[in-house]
């Protein structure tokens, strides 16, 4: 066998992403993307701000001598800078550049963050359903996945986490607003993980950390704040990226900070600016950098996500299927009208709708749908779910 066997093992578990591309390319070839109606990626559709072309094209046309060479391996000072400002306002807190390591999008900073933190054999909680990288990240640094179930609305399980923590734990990785759900975990919730985490951190005698991945933050409706993990959870790091805020997935740019009021803070920034150089990273992208160092209070158009989300929210439970509404990013997580997800999903396929089953997030009977695609394709896509529904006997 020309790969690792365990590589051979992670393929045939992720199969179901292949597949789904797979399906949709000959779905495509053969009805017209127009005619395809494709739910299953998370890879925003709209524009980048104009805040963000406006700065592009200042800096083409006022190049710096010297601006795509390396700099320092946590970044450029300025950007750091600007983005410790922006976290000193939410949180009240007194955060430097000293605290900001700019990453290769969030993916780079959970991989950065993991490497620094975990010891062979210990255990990292992540919460059903949870972002399918994670379970993989952690296996690039020796570490255990446990997976804790959330409750029936996709809120933290305090008495389940509890329970699993032990000895081996060394971190817990929260994803607020989540994907695949959409549920914005509240102020109470993180605060009473904080108690809880210092409870147990205290009868270990060990730390335990909370990575909150965040590159939804921004994108949350109706009101609705992400809170500020850093005034709830003293040992907490966030890791974030542009991609969704700003539309810049394929730029690969975010960042990674570190609670001050960690108290051995600076060794942790110390080990992950070692490991962003150690794991091939080296440094965030240099033009990427200098394009979101003003643009830290910028987003994409929140409220077209939302119509889109209303739309599918309000014609799906119209026909009958259930779901949590989200209160942020771009997905919806319906449960599947039948036990097997897959046999659901391959239904709707027979209708050119393209899903994602729960099972690759931990949590079979559901699928996950994402909505950053065209409003058009969406309001095209009504009539074949109202069809799908008929045919399952819903509506």
């Amino acid at each position: 066998m020309p790969i690792a066997d365990k590589i051979q093992n992670f393929l045939g578990g992720a199969s179901w992403i292949r597949k789904m591309f797979e399906e949709g390319e000959k779905l495509r070839q053969k009805y017209g993307e127009e005619n395809v109606y494709d739910f299953t990626l998370g890879n925003p559709n709209v524009e980048p701000p104009q805040a963000l072309k406006n700065e592009l094209k200042k800096i083409a046309e006022n190049p710096e001598p010297g601006m795509h060479r390396y700099m320092n391996n946590a970044g450029y000072q300025e950007t750091r800078n600007a983005v410790a400002q922006v976290l000193s306002e939410e949180s009240g807190l007194s955060f430097r550049p000293e605290h900001i390591l700019m990453t290769v999008g969030a993916g780079g900073g959970l991989n950065v963050t993991l490497k620094t933190l975990l010891n062979p054999g210990e255990e990292v909680i992540v919460l059903t359903p949870y972002f399918v990288e994670y379970k993989f990240y952690i296996d690039n640094h020796g570490g255990k996945v446990k997976e804790v179930s959330t409750q029936d609305n996709f809120k933290l399980d305090l008495d389940a986490l509890e329970q699993a923590i032990n000895s081996c734990t060394r971190a817990v990785i929260i994803n607020s607003p989540n994907n695949p759900t959409g549920v914005i975990y509240t102020e109470e919730e993180l605060k009473n993980l904080g108690t809880l985490l210092d409870k147990k951190a205290k009868e270990l005698n060990r730390s335990i950390y909370v990575i909150s991945d965040e590159p939804y933050a921004k994108i949350a409706y109706e009101g609705f704040n992400v809170p500020c993990i850093f005034n709830y959870i003293k040992n907490s790091i966030k890791v974030t990226s542009h991609s969704k805020d700003l539309a810049l997935p394929g730029e690969r740019i975010g960042y990674t900070a570190v609670n001050p009021q960690i108290e051995d803070a600076g060794e942790i920034m110390a080990g992950m600016i070692f490991c962003n150089r150690t794991l091939g990273f080296v440094n965030a992208p240099a033009l990427a950098q200098r394009l979101i160092t003003s643009l830290q209070r910028e987003t994409v158009d929140i409220e077209a996500y939302q119509e889109k989300r209303d739309i599918l929210y309000d014609n799906l439970t119209r026909l009958g299927f259930k779901m949590v509404k989200p209160q942020g990013t771009f997905y919806l997580f319906p449960e599947s009208p039948v036990p097997d997800e897959m046999e659901f999903i391959r239904k709707a396929q027979e209708y050119n709708i393209l899903l994602v089953p729960g099972s690759g997030f931990g949590k079979p009977g559901y699928f996950r749908m994402s909505y950053c695609i065209s409003k058009k394709i969406i309001l095209n896509s009504i009539p074949a779910f109202e069809k799908l529904a008929h045919d399952m006997g819903m509506a």
